[in-house]
């Protein structure tokens, strides 16, 4: 007997518990705890130029195949994803570069629903540039240039490690986008 009532509690707490109009839920995202932003020196001596950036990144050189000297690359480990820094000095070529450079941001108008430029110019420190934010799931959240015009060109690219899904990544790409405005102005050439 006493089975029996145990049995039917059970039935009845579960044909009680299925009560309630089914709601359809969106989809929802892992929250990402973020870091208060902090900043370092990257200062090699080898390297034409010097800039601060996160202490949840490292600086490396980039060991690709094709890479040329002074070419980085900021790796953010914690958030899967890389900020690829190529180097190229200016012999009456500036021109040239910089149009390379703005081809290589538009090409990802297939996939960004808009494309904000910002302009930097810091003529104190001879850094001049364009940061490129492009919304929408493109490749590479995040781009820029820098150059002093008459020497030396920085560009950055941002690509993370998993499929380009805007919204998921937002928070992640608003955090390093502070990050590179940082880098940015602190990004100072060698004489």
């Amino acid at each position: 007997m006493p089975r029996t009532i145990i049995i039917l509690s059970v039935f009845l707490i579960i044909i009680a518990s299925c009560r309630g109009p089914k709601i359809p839920r969106p989809r929802g995202y892992f929250r990402i705890e973020l870091p208060d932003a902090e900043y370092r020196s990257y200062d090699e001596k080898e390297q034409p130029y010097r800039f601060e950036h996160s202490p949840f990144s490292v600086v490396l050189p980039d060991d690709e195949l094709n890479a040329e000297p002074h070419w980085i690359n900021v790796k953010y480990p914690r958030f899967n994803c890389i900020l690829h820094g190529t180097y190229r000095p200016v012999s009456g070529n500036i021109d040239d570069i910089m149009e390379d450079s703005r081809k290589l941001v538009y090409k990802h108008t297939v996939k960004a629903d808009a494309i904000e430029e910002s302009y930097y110019d810091d003529a104190e420190n001879k850094v001049y540039g364009v940061m490129y934010s492009l919304k929408g799931n493109a490749a590479t959240p995040l781009q820029f240039m820098l150059t002093d015009s008459v020497h030396h060109t920085f560009r950055g690219s941002l690509y993370f490690y998993s499929r380009p899904n805007a919204d998921s990544l937002a928070p992640v790409a608003r955090y390093i986008e502070k990050d590179v405005e940082h880098l940015i102005e602190t990004f100072r050439w060698r004489k």
